[in-house]
């Protein structure tokens, strides 16, 4: 049997992750944020590379808080309680520790919201009057995104939404997939047509603009110098798998999936299909509901192009992610 669509067979997958949130006793207070996803359910199918920006600058644990203040030279990291300024050693230290993990080829990264080192959006950001506005973002965070602008980073505070859970897991699986493709030094035009081939529906699913853009780039791809092409491709995939897949995007994608059963159904069965797409846009069911039916008929009659889409298994089904979108 072939492995699944969403397995590589090289190097772990390898996502950074805010320490605390594996159960790490490292924040201000001495304790910790455990996340049971990551920690329990997602921990099986990944590597995990534990950072904690404060305690490994040396701040000590437990330690005083911390807050984001903004003054006339930018936003400052400061200790209120004994006015001490962190900035520029939080910066070093950023650096040095991203220089680092470019090494461990992350596939993506999990922060802690609300922290002033680590939160990705919203974090507090006092006044000089001492009033703050949710318009920052962590240092580390920051220096994070700029290293590494493809790499599918989100907070753990996000990931309780099923929509956001599920479309993290899809870009880290997916980026693992694109780099793993991209990391084979004489891959070859036919070899990047055949790649994106096999994504074509999940790119559909997600951005309608970037699927038909990206089939441009690979049909004129002998035209474009290589590093160039490469570039291009990775930055126009990950952002259509940032675009969040609406029910809309499933539907039509899942109909187009229904056209190549049409004169292999009988009228009971064809009927079925569209039931239970119809469920789906109507909210009744969940995804994995015409997604099984789908998959079983894609084995049932065997269509090589169906069988050969990620869409269909885009990440573990252990991790249940599409029984509750």
């Amino acid at each position: 049997m072939a492995a699944p669509l969403w397995q590589s067979l090289d190097a772990p997958i390898r996502i950074g992750v805010s320490s605390c949130l594996l159960g790490n006793e490292v924040r201000y207070d001495g304790g910790h944020k455990r996340d049971s996803f990551l920690a329990d359910t997602l921990d099986r199918f990944v590597e995990w590379v534990p950072v904690c920006p404060e305690a490994e600058l040396g701040l000590g644990v437990p330690r005083p808080t911390m807050r984001l203040e903004a003054g006339g030279d930018g936003i400052r990291l400061v200790t209120p309680a004994t006015g001490a300024d962190h900035t520029a050693a939080m910066q070093r230290w950023s650096a040095k520790r991203l220089a680092r993990l470019a090494g461990d080829e992350l596939c993506g990264y999990v922060l802690k919201k609300d922290s002033p080192s680590c939160g990705m959006e919203r974090v507090r950001v006092y006044s000089a009057k001492g009033m703050p506005s949710r318009s920052g973002r962590g240092l580390f965070a920051h220096a994070l995104l700029e290293r590494f602008p493809l790499l599918p980073v989100e907070e753990e505070g996000r990931l309780c939404d099923p929509h956001l859970r599920e479309n993290f897991i899809e870009r880290v699986f997916g980026y693992r997939r694109l780099r793993s493709f991209f990391s084979v030094a004489r891959w070859t035009l036919g070899d990047l047509v055949a790649f994106h081939t096999a994504h074509k529906l999940q790119l559909l699913s997600h951005s309608p603009k970037h699927y038909e853009a990206l089939g441009r780039l690979v049909a004129g791809a002998r035209r474009a110098p290589r590093a160039e092409l490469r570039d291009t491709y990775e930055r126009g995939f990950m952002e259509a798998l940032a675009v969040l897949a609406t029910a809309r995007r499933q539907v039509n994608v899942l109909q187009h999936i229904a056209g190549y059963f049409r004169d292999r159904l009988d009228d009971e069965s064809r009927s079925e299909l569209a039931g239970v797409i119809e469920d789906y846009r109507r909210g009744l069911v969940p995804l994995i509901v015409p997604i099984t039916l789908v998959r079983h008929y894609v084995r049932r009659f065997d269509v090589a192009y169906l069988r050969g889409q990620v869409y269909l298994e885009p990440h573990p089904k252990e991790l249940m992610l599409r029984n509750r979108v």
